[in-house]
């Protein structure tokens, strides 16, 4: 883990999400802090750096603190290795998360059967790979059935569901992460 804190934090990012949480406008913090609009934009987008003191300044706008925004930051570059045996990894049954963190992607890998019934929406584009066994979805009133190393690519707003019909399938799913907004508009055909 040594590595980790070598590397510049991409703190824009954690203000930014901090501020949508809380539904302020730039304007608002740029009222609240003492700093400029313009200024707020150029953190956010990652293109100034600011000053331990700024960050203080925004941090108070914010309702937190400059650790704690830096705690959220990004690391500007990374490595993360996931082992399979990771303690804490496995979340509800059968699923575990193959990314750390938040970052742009998330990926999970979901083992054995999974609640068919329920229907899934996501806001960004996914895609799921068979791993191992065989699944069935369903997306948009049609069914496909997936072998191993069978893919399926869904565009960000495509309700789907999926039931694995083999023991221990395993199903890899990875997506753009809910907290990016790419969701672009798509010309109607």
């Amino acid at each position: 883990m040594g590595d980790h804190k070598e590397q510049p934090l991409r703190v824009g990012a954690a203000v930014r999400r901090r501020r949508r949480a809380l539904d302020l406008t730039l304007a608002v913090v740029a009222e609240r802090s003492g700093l400029s609009v313009p200024f707020l934009s150029q953190i956010e987008n990652e293109r100034a750096r600011p000053s331990q003191t700024s960050l203080e300044k925004v941090a108070d706008a914010l309702r937190t603190t400059a650790v704690e925004l830096l705690a959220a930051a990004d690391p500007a570059c990374s490595v993360d290795v996931v082992r399979a045996g990771d303690a804490g990894n496995r979340a509800e049954a059968g699923a575990r998360s193959l990314v750390r963190g938040h970052h742009q992607m998330h990926a999970s890998e979901f083992t054995g059967d999974h609640d068919a019934g329920r229907e899934l929406q996501f806001r960004n584009d996914q895609l799921m790979y068979v791993a191992d066994g065989a699944v069935e979805i369903e997306a948009e009133g049609r069914a496909y059935r997936l072998g191993r190393g069978d893919t399926l690519y869904l565009t960000g707003g495509v309700r789907h569901r999926w039931r694995a019909t083999v023991p221990e399938t395993r199903l890899l799913v990875v997506a753009v992460a809910e907290h990016i907004e790419a969701v672009r508009d798509k010309p109607r055909r």
